[in-house]
């Protein structure tokens, strides 16, 4: 059954709101990925306060185990390398994304590309916590980067029809009370509900 037509929300065709959904994606992909280098940069140069600053930040989302991370001279990077390929890999399809799909496509894939692009990373993981396979940094990193990038995919999608949304509700006809109706009479309810002659050309006398 379809919903009501009031119901659905029309969207907007102009590609300005989603160009610009795009373009501040990118900037905060780009801005996380400069913490990420700049909390061990902050430390080298001797600006420890902003250094710790941005690790304790991040420590909230990743473990920051030294031994699975990679280091930017004598200190390790904001996150661990599996956490640096999901955000590297985020960050690079997001870029790309205009090159593959309409920003006006509001329809994801199907989930099954999801979970196939999280596989590799779970497999990995499972292999190294159990002992059977030892993890490196760089598988840690790649199989990051491809869930990640498949993720932009199931993402952007919903802040694209976000975009593309007209949020304006239209304006509802005025219903008129029991006692608005009674204080008209039959001619004046008939004068509202009969359109102008000026506004029909066709029914002028």
């Amino acid at each position: 059954m379809y919903a009501a037509p009031d119901s659905y929300i029309l969207q907007s065709g102009s590609l300005r709101r989603p160009l610009l959904t795009w373009s501040v994606l990118v900037f905060g992909c780009l801005a996380v990925l400069a913490l990420i280098v700049g909390a061990p940069a902050a430390l080298q140069t001797g600006h420890s306060f902003w250094g710790r600053a941005i690790y304790r930040s991040f420590s909230y989302v990743c473990h920051q185990l030294p031994e699975r991370s990679f280091f930017l001279g004598e200190h390790q990077f904001a996150v661990c390398a599996r956490c640096t390929g999901l955000y590297v890999g985020f960050a690079l399809a997001t870029l790309c994304y205009p090159m593959f799909r309409s920003l006006r496509r509001t329809e994801a894939p199907a989930r099954k590309w999801l979970f196939l692009a999280a596989a590799p990373l779970a497999l990995d993981f499972a292999l190294g916590f159990f002992g059977l396979w030892q993890n490196t940094h760089s598988s840690r990193f790649l199989t990051g980067a491809l869930l990640g990038g498949v993720a932009v995919f199931f993402v952007m999608p919903g802040l694209m029809d976000l975009s593309l949304r007209d949020w304006h509700t239209p304006k509802q006809a005025k219903v008129l009370s029991p006692s608005e109706m009674a204080g008209t009479n039959i001619f004046t309810q008939h004068a509202r509900a009969t359109p102008s002659d000026y506004s029909a050309p066709d029914r002028r006398i």
